[in-house]
């Protein structure tokens, strides 16, 4: 079987996290890498990786199949049309570039060139996401009315090019486009009607240091559907709320964190009439009251397993023509233009208004 031979451009930390990946999959071997710094090619010869002295120099060697972009988010652009014009097909690092317009012209050379053009949309593998996807399957909390995604740290932006406005920093195109994805892909039978977003500057000034977005979408659960999802980044957060928090008409179900801690609490067929009142400071009250025991079972999550690996296994399967992608332009584009609207809506003060599918 053919042995794909890998240029990478920009070895940084992910870029060496596909490294150690690749070690472990076969069939994709690195064959150089180009970086403008002299730090990240002693990096590379560390690992006894060629060093190319220029993009240019890896385009044009005709031994390299499949080219991956780890650099700054503004270079993902020029990098991946110059590649596929050269012939070669392409991995992006997310996200796959700045804007939708961007990207439109980016699918229209993947077209013209007939090069493979996919971006890693990694947490798409993350095992907390697999796990929603399975609870939501298994309908234990019957029909799902609210979702709640979150990822919290206390440490404001990391201190290079993520807090540059010009090379695409911010936390929307840096974590957003992880969970929007999620949610995307999660919600890809219903239908975006509205979003709302504020932005938050505590600790940058010029790029947004967190977010948040309640995004409407109707649903064909039953007439007049909806489901609202509520996505959350923030990184000044010293005390951090649940990863997951799911909704549904008969029960909850709360995800506290990457390693899947949390449990299910769901109602089940006994009466849950005599309601026992609790009592406040300023009184009486049985709407805020727990329901009984005997009315609720209280589940563990389910046990779920993902691996990583196969999205190169699925790029693999792409180049040697059995295979579709699993990780779709259209898809990557619809998360572009959501994106684009919470800047939007954040920027007007106002709900933005999907109409559909026509914008979103």
């Amino acid at each position: 079987m053919k042995i794909y031979k890998l240029g990478i451009i920009g070895f940084g930390g992910m870029a060496n996290w596909h490294r150690e990946l690749l070690q472990e999959i076969g069939r994709i071997e690195i064959a150089g890498v180009y970086d403008c710094k002299k730090e990240a090619e002693k990096n590379a010869r560390k690992y006894g990786i060629p060093v190319y002295t220029s993009a240019e120099e890896m385009f044009a060697d005709k031994e390299i199949d499949l080219v991956l972009i780890a650099t700054p988010n503004d270079y993902h652009k020029p990098y991946a049309i110059a590649a596929m014009r050269a012939g070669k097909d392409v991995i992006s690092e997310k996200p796959i570039t700045l804007s939708s317009k961007d990207l439109k012209e980016m699918m229209e050379v993947s077209e013209q060139t007939g090069r493979f053009l996919t971006v890693h949309q990694n947490r798409r593998w993350d095992e907390d996401f697999v796990l929603v996807q399975k609870i939501m399957e298994e309908g234990t909390l019957g029909d799902i009315f609210r979702i709640e995604s979150r990822v919290q740290g206390a440490h404001g932006i990391p201190g290079d090019w993520r807090q540059e406005k010009e090379h695409g920093g911010g936390m929307v195109l840096d974590w957003g486009v992880h969970l929007l994805d999620q949610i995307l892909l999660m919600m890809k039978d219903a239908t975006l009607e509205t979003v709302y977003a504020t932005v938050t500057n505590v600790t940058n000034q010029l790029v947004d240091d967190g977010f948040s977005v309640e995004l409407t979408f109707s649903t064909k659960q039953k007439e007049n559907s909806r489901i609202v999802v509520y996505v959350e980044v923030g990184t000044s957060n010293f005390i951090t709320l649940p990863r997951w928090y799911i909704l549904g008409q008969n029960g909850t179900a709360v995800i506290e964190d990457w390693e899947r801690n949390g449990k299910i609490v769901h109602a089940v067929g006994a009466d849950d009439k005599d309601v026992v009142p609790v009592r406040t400071a300023a009184g009486l009250t049985k709407t805020m009251a727990p329901r009984r025991e005997d009315t609720i079972s209280t589940l563990p999550l389910p046990k779920v397993t993902s691996d990583i690996k196969e999205f190169y296994q699925n790029v693999i399967e792409v180049l040697d023509g059995t295979a579709e992608s699993r990780i779709k332009l259209e898809e990557a584009m619809r998360v572009m233009k959501l994106m684009e609207a919470i800047f939007a809506s954040a920027e007007e003060k106002q709900v933005y208004h999907a109409e559909g599918s026509k914008k979103i």
